[in-house]
């Protein structure tokens, strides 16, 4: 059994991902981490870890740790998953790992030098409808892709909440962006040339609260929006000659609508619903994970996988201060 270890308290990991270490076939969570021991004992009681830490570092010297869960604020991954890779311990992080893609590449040198596994935890490229998109797509069901639509929205004013603190890393890029790039990417092979954007700031908090971006994939074209500041709203579209796929709880699925994929025909008077009842993509994400750790031949999320999605967003930054296109 893969041992677990987390790092921080974090809603993300109380709500998802230890419910989903916990289920897993292979693993065991073993031990919890946090600044306030009396949070990680509580937290470790109340999902059954052995162990109990009031410092990262004490979880990180831990022997009876194989690899560890971070969802920290965003602004600390970079850091703390250096210091899980030095102590030996393979990292599932939380996205976005970075807030630069410059940032990634040091941590790539570390982990081939370390021989750990360190992946970036993009819960969507496990679920199965999301692989179900990428064959479809694949076998020409939809003949060639011209156009990709998605949108992703919440809304959130508490400034107490990590979204709305600069310093945290907080914004919509950072938060959701990275799902309509990473899952575009995963589902055609493809990786945009240039992108162009709108994007809202809010006044107070100084984190982008609204974009719109249109992205140049060379063959097709990815336009989605973002906010963090609308009413609730999930979708992706993968519009071809032949017909689409509609994608109608993208990223939480279950949650925004049921585990559903349709595929429509040419003429829209036929389609095709796929569902996926029951699907857990983040036990999922945690038991791929796990056995790649151990020397499986597994597909996971790669650092160089990372560095690409992350030179996405950080143009879509830039080129929303300029009119026009800016390469990727």
């Amino acid at each position: 059994m893969f041992r677990w270890g987390v790092l921080s308290t974090a809603k993300i990991g109380r709500e998802q991902l230890l419910p989903a270490i916990v289920e897993a076939e292979n693993g065991v969570l073993s031990a919890i981490a946090s600044r306030d021991l009396s949070k990680a004992k509580a937290l470790a009681e109340r999902f059954g870890a052995h162990h109990a830490f009031g410092s990262y570092e004490e979880l990180l010297a831990s022997k009876d740790i194989d690899g560890v869960y971070i969802p920290l604020p965003t602004s600390q991954h970079v850091e703390w998953t250096a210091k899980a890779i030095e102590a030996g311990k393979h990292v599932l992080v939380e996205k976005p790992l970075a807030l630069d893609a410059k940032d990634i590449p040091p941590l790539i040198k570390l982990r081939d030098q370390k021989k750990v596994l360190v992946c970036e935890a993009f819960m969507v490229i496990y679920h199965p409808q999301w692989i179900k998109v990428r064959d479809l797509i694949a076998s020409g069901a939809i003949g060639r892709l011209r156009h990709v639509q998605g949108a992703f929205s919440y809304y959130n004013v508490d400034p107490n909440n990590m979204r709305n603190q600069l310093d945290l890393g907080g914004g919509a890029l950072p938060d959701i962006g990275v799902y309509p790039t990473v899952s575009t990417r995963f589902s055609t092979g493809k990786e945009p040339l240039r992108v162009q954007a709108t994007i809202e700031r809010d006044k107070k908090f100084g984190t982008d609260i609204y974009s719109s971006i249109r992205a140049d994939f060379g063959d097709f074209e990815l336009s989605f929006y973002l906010s963090t500041q609308m009413a609730a709203r999930q979708v992706m579209v993968f519009h071809g000659e032949k017909g689409f796929i509609e994608v109608f709880s993208p990223f939480n699925a279950g949650l925004y609508d049921h585990h559903r994929v349709e595929l429509h025909n040419q003429n829209h008077t036929e389609a095709q619903v796929l569902r996926f009842p029951g699907t857990q993509q983040y036990r999922l994400e945690v038991e791929t994970f796990a056995r790649a750790a151990q020397g499986g031949k597994e597909r996971v999320f790669t650092l160089e996988e990372s560095v690409l999605n992350q030179k996405v967003i950080d143009a879509i930054f830039r080129a929303g201060g300029k009119d026009g296109w800016e390469a990727v």
